[in-house]
């Protein structure tokens, strides 16, 4: 997946939207239990021993983050997020989790290992409020959309060329047996959509047309040509003839007898049951508890108990700052009509618009090297893991980002990679080229990820999970460097860096309009067109986002002001003694913190005088 689009959900909520917390790179194998540094004391081996038991456990409750991770151990179940008892399994694990990190001696812990004890702290707790009965009321009821469904991940996952493994005989069968599982997901999430119905808890119209849309799509695909199918058209090799004969067999008849019947299924109840009872409003407050469960998502995804008046007021005056930044790009090129007109110019003049895509690919190759010469002025801590700069491959352009990456292996033999889309060159803007690279590639996901994924000395959950608000707020500041970096140089190029800020602000007043204010699905979109160059299908795209998963659109911005804010504090407090290269270090080196944890080591580091 892309990096761009990090979510590390609760474990309240349904398989579709866990499934998304593994978007890290991938490991080779199960980890080993952990082993005692020199610096040790008995706290620090009782708290890493804990954050074993405890991944452990999960990945045994959620089998296919294992399989993400390349730990096969499970890999023939797809798991029950959708049963009673495996919402009180995650509630009891959290509740024990928290009872055994009060056991330790936070202060006898070395330093990294007292921030991982912060972090698992209050990781856990947030989720265990989200595994609250009042809020898993609210949410299991609803257990699939159109962008978080059983229905868009799992049949690539399936696939052949998505996460699930096909190199031996036990990767076919399993993936078999997790097909089934997968058609029994579909029917108990019906189950869950009718207790939905009878509390008033269901999702909105929109949402449920675009799911028929999604079903209907997956079932004329048929038999042999369904994407379940694609396993058995190449096989590696190994496998005898008369296994794949077999195999070609048992695929065709699962998919005909069980899984397109069971999507059948689903697509009836959603068109003639379903669509009924649903509501007309897109937003949370216009659904019973709404107001409660929109008030937990602000803070699951920002890690702050922010308001949603708060943060819709913050995003108004972000919004009307970058816009001023975009009149003044405006004048700096001499465009004489209103910035309206401008957004109008930027997405339609052909000066904007790559002739091919060699020249988009020269384009950032170009752009790597500018930043890779300023790079250590800015960095001390520069991972190891190489990237490489490559296009979306053609199978999926036309759905895929303009850009995104993907997170190579922490022993290096898988780089990191940054994905330009080539895919309907006249829509890649290339006054948008510099900024999508300080975010996607160098100095965003690309160092964010890779330096985490290195640092052996942290627990699994900090190199390879961690939040949205770090991943995407590291991201976005990432783009914030570009004066110090030598890019956006061309008043074109930093209006792409405002544009591209000014979606993040947006988000803040679009997301608590939506599901705060009552604003509908037009307003917001209109809101969208009249603040920036997006094309209205983008807007369209993106609102539908919004009211499908709400809160989360808030993490991006949220997470960056925390770090500028942070860093306008450290230079404030340390004067001629800042250094950039030591504030990033310490910004990076203990993986993705949440915003109350990174802010108070940024104020221990800063008492220790900015070492």
């Amino acid at each position: 997946m892309s990096s761009k689009d990090i979510r590390l959900l609760s474990k309240a909520l349904p398989l579709a939207l866990l499934l998304l917390s593994v978007a890290s790179p991938a490991l080779a194998q199960a980890l080993p239990p952990p082993v005692a540094q020199a610096d040790d004391s008995a706290e620090d081996a009782r708290l890493k021993r804990l954050f074993y038991d405890s991944d452990e456990a999960s990945l045994k409750r959620n089998p296919v983050s294992a399989i993400f991770r390349g730990d096969l151990r499970y890999a023939d179940r797809l798991g029950d997020q959708l049963s009673d008892a495996y919402i009180a399994a995650e509630r009891a694990a959290a509740e024990a989790d928290l009872r055994g990190l009060k056991a330790i001696d936070r202060a006898r812990l070395t330093p990294v290992d007292r921030i991982a004890y912060d972090v698992f702290q209050n990781q856990t707790q947030i989720a265990l409020r989200g595994l609250s009965p009042e809020i898993v009321a609210l949410t299991i009821v609803r257990p699939i959309d159109h962008f978080f469904g059983f229905q868009s991940f799992y049949p690539e996952f399936a696939s052949g060329i998505g996460g699930a493994p096909f190199k031996t005989l036990a990767d076919y069968e399993n993936n078999l047996k997790r097909n089934a599982q997968y058609a029994a997901l579909l029917d108990e999430a019906i189950v869950r959509f009718r207790q939905g119905m009878k509390t008033g808890v269901v999702q909105p119209k929109l949402v449920v047309r675009n799911m028929i849309g999604q079903f209907d799509n997956l079932i004329k695909e048929g038999v042999e040509t369904s994407t379940f199918y694609g396993p058995v058209k190449t096989f590696p090799a190994g496998i005898a003839a008369a296994d794949q004969a077999r195999l070609r067999s048992a695929y065709a008849a699962q998919i005909r007898d069980v899984v397109l019947p069971a999507e059948q299924r689903m697509r009836d109840f959603l068109a003639n049951t379903y669509l009924a009872a649903a509501r007309d409003s897109v937003g949370l407050s216009g659904m019973p508890g709404g107001d409660r469960l929109y008030a937990y998502l602000i803070e699951s995804n920002t890690t702050l108990p922010l308001k949603a008046e708060e943060v819709h007021q913050l995003g108004l005056s972000e919004v009307a700052r970058i816009l001023k930044g975009m009149e003044a790009q405006k004048v700096a090129v001499g465009f004489k009509g209103s910035l309206p007109e401008f957004f109008t110019f930027l997405r339609t003049d052909k000066q904007f618009q790559p002739q091919s895509a060699a020249q988009l690919r020269d384009g950032y190759f170009a752009i790597g090297k500018r930043i890779d010469a300023r790079i250590r002025e800015q960095f001390s801590l520069i991972p190891k893991t190489p990237l490489e700069i490559r296009a979306v491959p053609p199978f999926k352009e036309k759905t895929d980002a303009g850009g995104s990456y993907q997170g190579g292996t922490p022993d290096g033999s898988r780089p990191g990679v940054f994905y330009y889309n080539t895919y309907d060159l006249p829509s890649r803007y290339m006054w948008e080229m510099e900024t999508l690279f300080l975010h996607e590639a160098v100095p965003g996901h690309h160092f964010q990820i890779s330096v985490a994924q290195e640092n052996q000395a942290l627990p699994a959950f900090m190199r390879f999970g961690g939040n949205t608000a770090y991943a995407e707020g590291w991201a976005l500041y990432a783009e914030t460097l570009w004066p110090e970096l030598g890019m956006e140089t061309d008043p074109y190029q930093r209006m792409g860096g405002l544009n591209d800020e000014m979606l993040r602000a947006m988000r803040l007043v679009v997301d608590t309009g939506i599901h705060a204010k009552g604003w509908t699905r037009d307003q917001a979109i209109d809101y969208m067109l009249a603040n920036s160059p997006m094309a209205r299908t983008d807007a369209t795209a993106e609102v539908e986002r919004y009211i499908a998963i709400p809160g989360q659109a808030l993490a991006y911005k949220i997470g960056q002001l925390t770090i500028s804010r942070t860093k306008a504090k450290a230079k404030a407090a340390l004067g001629d003694r800042f250094d950039p290269r030591a504030f990033h270090a310490a910004v990076l080196d203990t993986g993705a913190l949440p915003m109350p944890v990174l802010e108070a080591k940024i104020d221990r580091w800063i008492a220790a005088g900015g070492k």
